[in-house]
């Protein structure tokens, strides 16, 4: 009965949360607050007969187990799949463009500011699979609704999308900052620019049952970085944490949703850094290093493939140690 009474008292806020069926569950518990113990204990009995999830009313339980090669090195196979990764033009993005490509994949290559069209038509050469570039800023929504609606048109379907596109917070101390521009741009991009892509690549998702969703995070969602200040870029990284938590609840019916977070990685993201300013992270990693973008591709991989069927709301830190302490 502790258990019955809580769950009246919270009525409300799984109104506003959870799914109408979830909703009219709950509501059917509270209405038995007024009845004889008896009449209370078999109402909930009854209700309780047809189990479902909280988190998704996904019914009947348990859920079926997908299908999947028996062979490891199969289910890390991306052939036949069509994965789309913003930010793609160079740095991490490239890099995971080009281990799907080399996995089997098609890909969408996205870009803003610095063509890809040649990229793509190397990794069309190179592997064998179709490539192609798109260029959106995925700070427009309408635009990045019309860019995922043309790559489903272009290649059929889109099966793995990576929210890669980032920028850094170059400003330094938030309150020494004059106005909020700097602030809107850092936010727009790494954190409105991948909701837009989730919630369009999601829709599709939904409509075909499947697919791999992976955000681009941070070992600064995690963390404080010193001794640059980045407080914008932190809690954008963990806002995407958390949102990629959240919809791996939201979408557990038909689509897995990740995180990675690298830690330093040598890119030109970070060629504005001082070298003083890189020295002391070195100090600060247990490896001693910044990490090639290429040693992310396996978290990248695996959680497209089906060797991640049961990987959902997770995130993989790979960040040479930095969290570890």
């Amino acid at each position: 009965m502790a258990h019955l009474c809580l769950l009246v008292a919270t009525v409300t806020e799984v109104k506003t949360l959870a799914p109408k069926s979830i909703y009219t569950w709950v509501c059917s518990l509270e209405q038995t607050r007024h009845s004889k113990t008896t009449t209370s204990i078999h109402s909930t009995t009854s209700i309780m007969s047809g189990p479902s999830t909280l988190a998704t009313g996904l019914h009947p339980l348990p859920t079926e187990t997908p299908k999947f090669p028996t062979n490891i090195m199969d289910r890390f196979s991306l052939k036949g799949k069509v994965a789309s990764v913003t930010g793609s033009s160079s740095g991490i993005g490239y890099c995971v463009a080009e281990a799907y490509a080399q996995a089997g994949a098609d890909v969408a290559i996205w870009y803003n500011s610095h063509p890809a069209d040649a990229k793509a038509e190397h990794l069309a050469k190179t592997y064998g699979v179709k490539a192609k570039a798109y260029k959106c800023p995925v700070t427009d929504a309408a635009a990045v609704e019309s860019t995922i609606q043309q790559i489903e048109k272009d290649f059929g379907t889109i099966d793995i999308f990576v929210a890669n596109a980032g920028v850094p917070w170059t400003a330094g101390p938030m309150i020494d900052v004059p106005d909020n521009k700097e602030w809107d741009k850092v936010i727009n991009l790494d954190l409105n620019g991948a909701y837009y892509c989730a919630k369009y690549a999601g829709q599709i998702f939904k409509k075909k049952g499947k697919g791999s969703f992976i955000f681009t995070a941070s070992m600064s969602g995690h963390i404080v970085n010193i001794p640059q200040m980045q407080a914008c870029y932190n809690a954008a990284k963990a806002a995407l944490l958390h949102l990629s938590r959240s919809l791996a609840v939201e979408w557990a019916g038909f689509a897995r949703c990740n995180t990675v977070s690298p830690g330093y990685m040598a890119t030109e993201i970070s060629d504005f850094v001082p070298k003083e300013t890189k020295e002391k992270w070195w100090q600060l990693i247990p490896m001693g290093r910044e990490g090639d973008p290429s040693e992310l591709c396996g978290a990248y991989l695996y959680l497209a493939s089906d060797a991640a069927t049961y990987t959902t709301g997770a995130d993989i830190i790979v960040d040479g140690g930095y969290c570890a302490p």
